[in-house]
C-alpha cells in the first residue's frame, strides 16, 4: 500500500475559500496512493498542516505527525509512539472513522459551490482510486460508510479493477444501482441518465462471478472478507430506450443475459451431473425478486405459459412487465384459448403484484378476465396498444384497481370514438390516485381533449401526462394550459407538434404521418415561445411542457 497522506482545512469565514490555518470546521481527508502522486494533486490546492499545532488549547485533542511514527494525546496528556505497520493501520482506522465519516460526509461545511461541482470528499475518493492495485489492497481498511461512493466514483471513471473488488466485498445485503448511481450531495452527475458503460457493467458481473467462485472455506478464513453480507443486486432502472445504442455501452438486456449466464454456470459447478440448464429464475432466491421484465421478447403466448410457473414462484414479486400476450376474443382458437385460460391461472398465483404492464398484447374483450383473477389492487397498470375496447374500459373503472392506480398508460389505444365516454369514467375513478397518466398516439384531437378536460383537471395529484402523437392544435394546447392550473403537482407534459406546424396534413391524421412528417421549424418555435410565455404568465415556469418523448421523463413504478 502506498504512503497515507493527512492533510488538513477549513473553510475561510466570508471569503468561501479553503485556507491552511488551524481553527473550527477543520476536515481531515485521506489519500491513499503513491506519496508522490497525491502530494503533487493535494499542495497545488493546500499547504501541509503540521498536526502538532492542532491540538494546541486542548486539554481532549489529537494529534497525528508522519514521519518516524504516529502519536496520540490523550486525555491525560500521555502520548503513545508506534511506527508499527499494525500502528499506522490503527491511525488510519481512528482518522477515518472520528474525523473523516462525522465530518467529510456531511455536506454542512462546505462553501457554496456550483450544482456541477464535486465535494471535497468526492475529489479525495477519485484521488484513492487513481491507483487501482493500491486502493484494492486499502479497501479491508476503509469504514463501510465511504463504498456507496466508492462505487459510484469507479463506476464513472471505469475504475473497472476496483469495481470488481467492490462488488466481492461489498458489505450491506443491498447493492443497489438506482440509490448508488443517482445525484448525491457529492457528486451531482445522475449516471442513471446515462448509457451503462460495457467495461463497467462487466465489471459489476465479474464480481459477483468472484462472489460465487470464492470457497466458503477460504471466505470464512480471511479476517478482512466481508463476502457473506450481499443478498440482492438491483441493477433495474438504467438507461436503456433502445434508441441509437452506442457500442461501448450495454443494454440492460445484454446485462440481464450475462448475469443469467453467471448464474447458471454458478449452478453447474455445483452439481457434477450433466444435463440441460436450469431456467435461471429458479436458481434465484425466492423471496428477493421485485420486477421481472419480459417486455422484448418474441414468446407469445404458447411461451410465456412455459416461463410464468417459475415465475409465480416469488410471492413477493411486485412488478411483471410483459409483451405479446393475445388472447383477443375476436379470433378465438382451441390451442389459444387453453394457452391463456393456463396463463390466467398462473397469473392468479401472485399475492404481491401492484405493476402490471402488458403492452401489445390483444386484449381485445379479456381485459376483465385478466384482472379479475389478480389477488390484490394494482397500481401501476399499462395497456399500451392493447385495441381496448369500450367493455374493458368500462370493467376497470368499476373494477378495484382504479381507485388504486398511480400510473396508467393507454398509449395506442383509440379513445376519440366510442371508449372516449368510458375513458372518461375510468379518470373519474382513478382521480383521487393518479400520478402519470401515459396517452400517446390515442387520436385524441382538440374536439375530445375539451370534453375531457373537467375529468382531467380533477386529477389533483398528477405529476405528468404525456400526450405525444395526438392530432391536437395550438388552441387545443393553449386550452390545456389553462385549465391545467389547478393542478399543483403537475410537473411534466409531454404534448405533440400541434398540427398547425405541419403542411399539407390530411385530417384526421394517422399516428404514422404526425410521426413522419416535417415540421415547419419557423412555425414550432413561434409556438414554443407562445407557450413558454403562457407558463410564466401563470406563475408556472417549473413546469416542463416539451416534445421529447426520449427524455426518460415517465416515471418508474418504484420512484412514485
Amino acid at each position: 500500500m502506498g504512503c497515507v497522506d493527512v492533510i488538513a482545512a477549513r473553510r475561510g469565514a466570508g471569503r468561501g475559500q479553503w485556507t491552511a490555518e488551524v481553527g473550527l470546521e477543520t476536515v481531515v481527508v485521506v489519500v491513499l496512493g503513491p506519496m508522490s502522486a497525491g502530494r503533487r494533486a493535494w499542495t497545488k490546492v493546500m499547504r501541509r498542516v503540521d498536526w502538532t499545532d492542532w491540538t494546541k488549547g486542548r486539554s481532549a485533542g489529537r494529534s497525528c505527525r508522519g514521519g518516524e511514527g504516529w502519536r496520540f494525546a490523550g486525555r491525560t496528556g500521555a502520548s503513545r509512539r508506534d511506527s508499527s505497520p499494525r500502528g499506522q493501520v490503527g491511525c488510519l482506522r481512528f482518522l477515518l472513522r472520528q474525523v473523516l465519516i462525522p465530518s467529510v460526509l456531511s455536506p454542512r461545511w462546505l462553501p457554496a459551490r456550483p450544482s456541477a461541482m464535486h465535494t471535497l470528499v468526492f475529489l479525495s475518493t477519485r484521488q484513492v482510486l487513481q491507483c487501482q492495485p493500491a486502493a484494492c489492497q486499502a479497501l479491508p481498511l476503509l469504514p463501510r460508510e465511504l463504498f456507496p461512493l466508492l462505487f459510484k466514483v469507479a463506476f464513472m471513471d471505469k475504475k473497472t479493477v476496483v469495481l470488481r473488488e467492490l462488488v466481492h466485498t461489498w458489505p450491506f445485503p443491498l447493492l443497489s444501482f438506482q440509490q448508488l448511481l443517482q445525484e448525491c450531495a457529492h457528486c451531482s452527475r445522475a449516471l442513471l441518465q446515462e448509457r451503462p458503460s460495457t467495461e463497467s457493467m462487466q465489471a459489476v458481473i465479474l464480481g459477483l462471478t468472484a462472489r460465487f467462485h470464492t470457497p466458503e472455506a477460504e471466505a470464512g478464513t480471511h479476517s478482512l472478507c466481508r463476502k457473506h453480507t450481499l443478498r440482492v443486486l438491483d441493477m433495474t432502472g438504467l438507461l436503456d430506450d433502445g434508441v441509437e445504442q452506442d457500442p461501448g455501452t450495454m443494454s440492460m438486456w445484454d446485462c440481464t443475459a450475462a448475469v443469467a449466464r453467471t448464474c447458471i454456470a454458478q449452478q453447474q459447478s455445483r452439481t457434477a451431473e450433466p444435463g440441460p440448464a436450469p431456467i435461471p429464475v429458479e436458481l434465484l432466491d425466492a423471496g428477493c425478486l421485485r420486477r421481472v421484465d419480459l417486455r422484448f421478447n418474441n414468446l407469445g403466448l404458447r411461451g410465456l405459459s412455459v416461463i410464468i410457473p417459475h415465475v409465480a414462484r416469488f410471492q413477493h414479486l411486485a412488478s411483471l412487465r410483459l409483451h405479446y400476450v393475445h388472447g383477443d376474443s375476436r379470433q378465438p382458437s382451441v390451442d389459444g384459448e387453453d394457452n391463456f385460460r393456463y396463463f390466467l391461472a398462473q397469473m392468479g398465483r401472485f399475492i404481491c403484484l401492484r405493476e402490471l404492464s402488458m403492452g401489445s398484447s390483444l386484449l381485445s374483450g379479456r381485459l376483465d378476465q385478466l384482472l379479475s383473477t389478480l389477488q390484490s389492487p394494482l397500481e401501476s397498470l399499462e395497456l399500451a396498444f392493447c385495441a381496448l375496447l369500450p367493455e374493458d374500459l368500462r370493467f376497470l373503472a368499476r373494477s378495484s384497481h382504479a381507485a388504486h392506480l398511480k400510473k396508467l398508460d393507454l398509449s395506442g389505444n383509440d379513445l376519440s370514438g366510442s371508449q372516449l365516454v368510458p375513458f372518461q369514467g375510468l379518470l373519474q375513478a382513478a382521480a383521487a390516485t393518479l400520478l402519470h397518466l401515459e396517452l400517446t398516439e390515442c387520436q385524441l384531437a382538440d374536439a375530445q381533449l375539451v370534453a375531457t378536460l373537467p375529468t382531467l383537471t380533477r386529477c389533483a395529484s398528477l405529476r405528468y401526462l404525456g400526450l405525444y402523437g395526438n392530432p391536437l392544435s395550438m388552441a387545443g394546447l393553449k386550452e390545456l394550459l389553462r385549465d391545467s392550473a389547478v393542478q399543483a403537482e403537475l410537473r411534466t407534459v409531454v404534448h405533440p407538434f400541434p398540427v398547425d406546424c405541419y403542411e399539407g396534413l390530411p385530417w384526421p391524421p394517422p399516428a404514422s404521418v404526425l410521426l413522419e412528417a416535417s415540421i415547419n421549424e419557423e412555425k414550432f418555435a413561434r409556438v414554443e415561445a407562445e407557450l413558454h410565455q403562457l407558463l410564466l404568465a401563470s406563475g408556472r415556469a417549473h413546469v416542463l411542457w416539451t416534445t421529447d418523448i426520449y427524455g426518460r421523463l415517465a416515471a418508474d413504478y418504484f420512484s412514485l
